[in-house]
């Protein structure tokens, strides 16, 4: 029996033949890679969840955006965007792309960055997020002074009302280039923090209340009261809600709001307590504030602690870099 030499086999082509067929592979992929503008306006259309939206912030026409969109999903042989009259939403093909397209737009600008850095000095944009109160840190100040050194970088600040929990979602998927927030535990996946402060909750009650001429209390002695609270979310809350768990306490929560100014309010008016960091508590009249005491061994649970999160899969720009340069040299003691 005639026998196939081993080199022309049809299950095993000759070298030749597998650098072809490999080539052909790479080249169909890279005829497939999407551009950047093309991953620009699909995350603004993500953003924005509406077409007629991402036209107005781009400053093109829609069909321009929706051409594009539609092109991109071609390429990709996937819909990215499920559409009807009345919304615009990201299919589970979408909701993978989002997060690789903000990380190749975030690398293409710190490629550019780096470049314009050593032509002309930092320039760029920089996306941070904020708590509504970052304790001893102060945003306006540090923010000026970065500015006075860095001119040409544009700094966009987003304050977030629903707190922690959503900025560490924001650096996660790129919508930011770092946060200042707090997070009693671990960070969520694709989130590096670092430490930068930290200080105690205290609890504020009226001055009439049973407990105002008390210099310290403990949580076990709290389980008849009215809360005052923040979202859930907020870094504060979510350390109070661990020690109340950690004692087997269900709290009642009659009030929840996303501000000090509100809380403090409510609390004056007798109408519960509420734990707030201790530099918050300073600058609050008509209240009186008492130390706590959590249950069990960790004599840190009521900490509150400010940490700067950055993205774990994506390098930072030269202008989170710069930024964070200013961090390390606060004087936060």
């Amino acid at each position: 029996m005639k026998r196939t030499p081993p080199d022309t086999d049809a299950s095993h082509p000759p070298p030749a033949a597998r650098y072809q067929g490999q080539q052909r592979r790479e080249d169909v992929t890279a005829d497939r890679l999407p551009t950047l503008e093309a991953l620009r306006r699909f995350v603004v259309v993500a953003d924005e969840l509406s077409f007629t939206r991402a036209a107005r912030r781009l400053h093109v026409v829609q069909s321009g955006v929706s051409s594009v969109v539609a092109a991109l999903e071609r390429e990709l042989g996937a819909t990215l965007f499920d559409r009807d009259r009345h919304a615009v939403t990201l299919t589970e093909a979408g909701r993978a792309l989002l997060p690789e397209a903000r990380a190749t737009l975030a690398a293409a600008q710190a490629a550019v960055d780096a470049v314009a850095e050593t032509a002309a000095g930092l320039r760029g944009t920089l996306s941070i997020g904020t708590m509504l109160s970052t304790g001893t840190i102060d945003v306006p100040d540090l923010l000026g002074r970065f500015h006075h050194a860095h001119p040409a970088v544009l700094v966009r600040l987003w304050q977030a009302p629903a707190g922690s929990a959503d900025l560490a979602r924001a650096v996660a998927d790129g919508t930011l280039d770092l946060a200042l927030l707090s997070l009693p535990g671990e960070p969520p996946a694709g989130v590096r923090v670092r430490q930068l402060a930290e200080e105690p909750i205290v609890l504020i009650c009226t001055p009439g209340h049973r407990l105002a001429d008390s210099r310290s209390v403990s949580v076990d002695a709290l389980r008849e009261e009215t809360f005052v609270e923040f979202p859930v979310g907020w870094g504060t809350r979510a350390i109070v809600d661990r020690a109340f768990a950690a004692a087997g306490i269900d709290r009642q929560v009659a009030f929840e709001v996303a501000n000090y100014t509100t809380a403090v309010g409510l609390v004056g008016n007798g109408l519960g307590i509420a734990f707030v960091p201790a530099s918050a508590a300073a600058g609050m009249s008509g209240v009186a504030r008492l130390t706590v005491t959590p249950q069990g061994a960790d004599s840190r649970a009521m900490t509150w602690r400010i940490q700067v999160a950055t993205p774990m899969s994506r390098h930072l720009s030269a202008a989170a870099r710069a930024f964070l340069g200013e961090l390390r040299y606060l004087d936060l003691r």
